[in-house]
Parts: C-alpha cells; sequence; structure tokens
C-alpha cells in the first residue's frame, strides 16, 4: 500500500514539473531580421504565426519581433519570394529568402488572414520588376487595409478670410483656438523639402504654435486680454492688431488629479517609426510624469475596440508602459467603436472636479463603423456633454487625415497636436503638460466690435473654421474652444484706416428693383480704435462670464519683440498659402521681422523657424 501511494505521489509531483516547465516555455518572443539572398533588407515582409491570426511587418531595417509558442511554426511570405516557414525553437531567428521569379512577377499572391487568392495583374500594369520593388518607399502602404497609396493625406479647404467693410459688418466673432497642429505639420513637409498644400496651413495655428510674454491674469478671472499695434510688415499703410490671452498658470504639483484614458488606433495604417513607435515613445514620455493620484486606463482600436488596461494608478508606471510596449498595429480602423469605449471608460472612473481626458493617438484613417466627418462630429457632440475633454494627437505620414482629426478636436471640447517626432512629444506632453491636460476655461469666445470713425475695413487672418455668427457669442448653448493652464493665445487683424486707399472691397452695381437707402454713420466722438469682448465658462458653470477691453491705438510702431515675431509667422503663412492678400511679404522680410523677436526663446523653438523659412526660400520657386 505504501509502495502504492508513494508511485501515485511521484507522478504527480513529476506531472507538476513537466506542466511548469511547458508553461514558463510556452511563449517566447521572437526577434531577427528579414534579408534576400544578396543580403538586401526586406521591408514589410509579413510574419505570421502559422494557424492563427498573429502577425507582423519587418520594419524599415528589415528587423522584426513577436509573440509566438515554442515549436510553433513563423511563416514568411513576400512579393516575388519564396515562403519561409521555420520551427521555433529559439528567440532569434534571421531568414534568407530566395525570389520565385528572378526577373519579373507575373501573378501577386495576396496573402491574408483568410483564404489565399491569387489576383492577375492586367490593362496598364502587365509587369511588376522586383528589383525596383524593393526600392519603392513603401512605408506608407504596409499592413493594413490601406491598398497601397502612396500619399491619400486629406485637409479641409480653408475659404480664405477676406476684408469686411465695418459700416456693413462692425462685429467679429470666432471661437479661440489653441491648437499647433498645422505648424508641426507645415515642419514635417520642409523637412522633408517639400512644400505644403495650402489647405494644411492654417495660419493661426502657425502663430499659435509658439508662446509669448502677455501679463498673467491677476484677478478672478482664469483669462487676461492684451492689445497692441503697428505698422503692417507686408502693407505698411495698413494697421496690424494684435490680440493676447493668457490662461493662468497652475504648478503641475497643485493641478487636479487627472482621469486619462489612452484611446489608441492599433490599426495597420498606424506600422511604423513615425506612427505606432512615436505613439509608443510619446506616451511613456507622459507616462514618466503621472502622478500617484492620477489614473490611466488605456483602449486600443483595430478592426473592433478593446480596453488593454482598466483604469489602475499613475503610480503603477511599470505596468502601463509594459501595456504601451505590447501594442502591434494590423487590421482596419473601427475608430468610432474606440471613441464609444473610451468615453465609456472615462465616465466610469470620473473624478467630481478632475481632469477627465480622453487623449487619442490616430492617423485619423477610420474606415469601419462610424467613419464620416458628420459622423464622428455627431458623435462627439453627444459626448462632450459628460464632462469629458478630449486631446488628438496626430500621427503619420503620407495617410494622414487631418480633416477628421481637426473634426474630433474641435467638437469634442480639446485640442489637437500633430506629433512629428520625440522632440515634439515632449514639447506637448512634457513641456506644456498643465495646458495640455488642464483646462482652466472653457467655450472662450472673442467678439472685436471696431469704430468706422476709425477703421473702414479688417480682416481676421486665419481662423476660418471657427468663425462663429454675430449673435452666438451671447449664446451659452453654442460650444467654443478651450484654455489650458498657462496656455496663450493669439489673434490678429490687419485694419485699413479711415482715409487710406482701400483696393480690397469691390464695388456692386445698384439694384434695379429696390433702392438702399445710405446708412449714416454718426461717430460716438470716441477715439478707439476697437473693443474686445472675451466670454468664458468656468468648468463647473453653465453660464459664461464676459470681460471687455477698449484700445485706442496710437498710431505709432513702437512694438515689442513678440509682436514681431507673431507678424513674422502670419507673413509666412500667407507666403505657403500664396494668399491674396500677402502684399509685399516675401521670406527675406519674414526672415528679418523674426529675427528681430528672438527675445523670448528659452527652448530655441524661433530660432527653428528662421531655419524652416531660409529651407522654405530654396523650396517656393513662385515666391
Amino acid at each position: 500500500m505504501k509502495v502504492n501511494q508513494f508511485r501515485v505521489i511521484m507522478f504527480v509531483l513529476i506531472m507538476v514539473v513537466i506542466s511548469l516547465g511547458e508553461v514558463s516555455a510556452q511563449f517566447l518572443k521572437v526577434k531577427g531580421t528579414v534579408v534576400d539572398n544578396k543580403n538586401n533588407l526586406l521591408i514589410g515582409c509579413n510574419v505570421t504565426v502559422k494557424g492563427t491570426n498573429d502577425r507582423t511587418i519587418t520594419d524599415i531595417k528589415g528587423a522584426y519581433s513577436i509573440q509566438i509558442a515554442k515549436g510553433g511554426i513563423l511563416c514568411f511570405s513576400y512579393i516575388g519570394y519564396e515562403t519561409v516557414e521555420v520551427i521555433v525553437k529559439s528567440e532569434e531567428i534571421n531568414v534568407v529568402m530566395k525570389e520565385s521569379v528572378k526577373d519579373v512577377l507575373e501573378e501577386v499572391i495576396v496573402c491574408g488572414t483568410g483564404a489565399q487568392k491569387k489576383v492577375t495583374m492586367t490593362g496598364a500594369v502587365t509587369s511588376v520588376n522586383v528589383g525596383k520593388l524593393r526600392q519603392v518607399p513603401i512605408s506608407n502602404a504596409l499592413a493594413g487595409n490601406i491598398g497601397g497609396v502612396m500619399n491619400s493625406e486629406e485637409y479641409k479647404f480653408i475659404n480664405e478670410n477676406g476684408f469686411k467693410e465695418v459700416s456693413e459688418v462692425p462685429l467679429s466673432t470666432f471661437s479661440i483656438d489653441v491648437d499647433a497642429a498645422s505648424y508641426s505639420n507645415m515642419r514635417r513637409f520642409i523637412n522633408k523639402g517639400e512644400l505644403p498644400p495650402s489647405d494644411a496651413v492654417r495660419i493661426e495655428e502657425l502663430v499659435n504654435y509658439f508662446s509669448y510674454d502677455y501679463p498673467r491674469p491677476t484677478g478672478s478671472d482664469p483669462v487676461k486680454i492684451t492689445i497692441e499695434a503697428g505698422d503692417c510688415p507686408w502693407n505698411t499703410t495698413h494697421r496690424l492688431v494684435r490680440i493676447g490671452l493668457k490662461a493662468k498658470e497652475i504648478p503641475t504639483d497643485n493641478l487636479p488629479a487627472s482621469n486619462l484614458v489612452f484611446l489608441i488606433d492599433v490599426s495597420g495604417s498606424m506600422w511604423g517609426e513615425e506612427r505606432l513607435d512615436l505613439v509608443k515613445s510619446s506616451l511613456k514620455m507622459l507616462v514618466n510624469n503621472l502622478r500617484d493620484k492620477d489614473k490611466v486606463a488605456i483602449v486600443t482600436y483595430a478592426g473592433n475596440a478593446d480596453v488593454k488596461i482598466e483604469s489602475v494608478s499613475g503610480s503603477d508606471k511599470q505596468k502601463i508602459r509594459e501595456a504601451i510596449d505590447e501594442l502591434l498595429a494590423r487590421g482596419s480602423t473601427a475608430g468610432g467603436a474606440g471613441i464609444q469605449l473610451a468615453y465609456s471608460i472615462a465616465k466610469k472612473n470620473f473624478i467630481p472636479n478632475g481632469n477627465n481626458r480622453i487623449i487619442l493617438c490616430s492617423d485619423g484613417d477610420f474606415n469601419v463603423g462610424v467613419s464620416s466627418e458628420e459622423g464622428l462630429e455627431q458623435l462627439i457632440e453627444k459626448e462632450r456633454k459628460s464632462g469629458v475633454f478630449l486631446t488628438v494627437l496626430g500621427y503619420g505620414m503620407g495617410n494622414y487625415k487631418d480633416s477628421k482629426i481637426q473634426t474630433l478636436a474641435e467638437k469634442g471640447n480639446g485640442n489637437h497636436a500633430y506629433i512629428d517626432n520625440l522632440q515634439e512629444a515632449n514639447r506637448v506632453l512634457v513641456g506644456e503638460f498643465g495646458g495640455t491636460l488642464h483646462t482652466v476655461a472653457k467655450d472662450v469666445k472673442l467678439q472685436v466690435e471696431f469704430n468706422p470713425a476709425r477703421v473702414q475695413t479688417y480682416r481676421l487672418i486665419g481662423y476660418e473654421s471657427r468663425l462663429l455668427k454675430d449673435e452666438d457669442f451671447n449664446n451659452d448653448a453654442k460650444d467654443a474652444g478651450d484654455m489650458g493652464a498657462g496656455h496663450t493665445v493669439t489673434a490678429l487683424y490687419e485694419v485699413i484706416p479711415v482715409g487710406v486707399k482701400n483696393d480690397y472691397v469691390g464695388k456692386v452695381d445698384d439694384l434695379k428693383y429696390q433702392k438702399k437707402e445710405k446708412t449714416v454713420v454718426k461717430s460716438t466722438g470716441s477715439n478707439e480704435l476697437l473693443t474686445v469682448k472675451l466670454r468664458y465658462k468656468s468648468l463647473d458653470k453653465d453660464v459664461s462670464k464676459k470681460i471687455e477691453l477698449p484700445f485706442v491705438d496710437s498710431k505709432g510702431n513702437n512694438v515689442s519683440s513678440d509682436f514681431k515675431f507673431a507678424s513674422a509667422v502670419a507673413m509666412f503663412g500667407q507666403l505657403l498659402r500664396n494668399s491674396d492678400f500677402k502684399g509685399d511679404a516675401t521670406y527675406d522680410k519674414v526672415i528679418d521681422w523674426a529675427k528681430q523677436g528672438l527675445d523670448n526663446d528659452e527652448k530655441g523653438y524661433r530660432r527653428e523657424f528662421v531655419r524652416l523659412v531660409e529651407v522654405t526660400k530654396g523650396l517656393d520657386t513662385d515666391n
């Protein structure tokens, strides 16, 4: 009896040891590189775990990384090459692939997670040279349903603001905008040696990329208005008025607790160093700045939406970083489902009087479920009433859907930045941590009234997508922009004073069937050029408060260095857009004015701007 018991115990122990060994050895993280038989790196080679949907793609260095059970089979496939299958026995597998056709590829095998399908290429494309195929920059057409489109970026059309006659339109009303995405996106094009599309250039976002030394609020209002005027550098007979807003600053340690949801696009179009890899690095920088009282959840979406991590404390940094590191890009883009799930998680963990915010990282290429701009707008407008704010970080090159990203940011009580490199991620998520993530004033609107005794016409430079009806200024149900802690906002008006020749407002023939009585403008005797009115709501209020500041123009040109720099940036934007109102603007004039405004440049962003203008001067042969 004792012998039998001993045998049973030994058998159980042996089985436990064996099963523990199997569990510990169940999965390996396999890495390696893929080259052809001439030692050329194969970029975008499909690496699939046979019999599963798990897959990845080699990067620009021909490298890959994937998790697989020991003893499983990795399948390596690439157009024009023989498929290679390898049984996994170690954590490093380097593969050499042989061309299946030496010179010309007549047929293509499309391998997906489902059945393989043979595609015969007909029409204009009759053959593909495999050697040349490897040389094509395919980083924009890898992994996912991009369809091989090399550049399919989308931007909203901008109908540039023109001059308005004060006698006809004395009020100018718009929602403030603290976004700066257009600047870093523009910089990306210039650094590639290309001029950006004109509709990618939103002048107000170029100007607002930079912070300015405006006086801080001192009273109970969280925002302070500053006004300054001088000669317009691209038309010196005109005046340029700069309106500046400064939000109150809050030390990071004093910021309310944050309830953050990282909403990360992990669809196939996000594959690559400039997309998901950059997202990972960006968010890990933010994680390093989280406090113990902050909370973070991670939601991902590709073909569907999924919760990667339920809300955890900011002290659990290692767990958050590991979850971010595990993200892989593949599949289609169900952005609408991801947004709905993220709002659900944010509302579930809502912190009263805290900073409740979703941080969406995407290229904006939504193609499953709610995906149109109109559909996304309706979805966001419904969700923004929850008290959850939205920060949208745009990533990607060649497939970037700026128009959809902009819609989300404008309609979702949020802000929008474009991350073109790690330095920009550091600026947005670390250097401007409070301003990016904590709102101090919501639904901020500006209304400027011009004095017809001093101004005949004016135009607002930029803000085309933020214009409001005059009656919207007093309508608290009308959504507007938000200001974060320490943020500055700048608006520029080009003004044609009374008595100055005006070539910008056209003439209209008298009407045949009705007579319009000439409006007689009676002066109030005021010497003010204009009055700026601002409305904002406190975070816990639904009723706005108004601030009002009149301005008298000295008609001189003793302007600040900040004024000169902001003017230079606006002038640059008009050159990039080839604006009808660029006047005498030149790149040399932009550089000269910008160099006079380098005083407030602790981090070197203004000097970088000068270098960008110098490069652009060589690229733009039309100006």
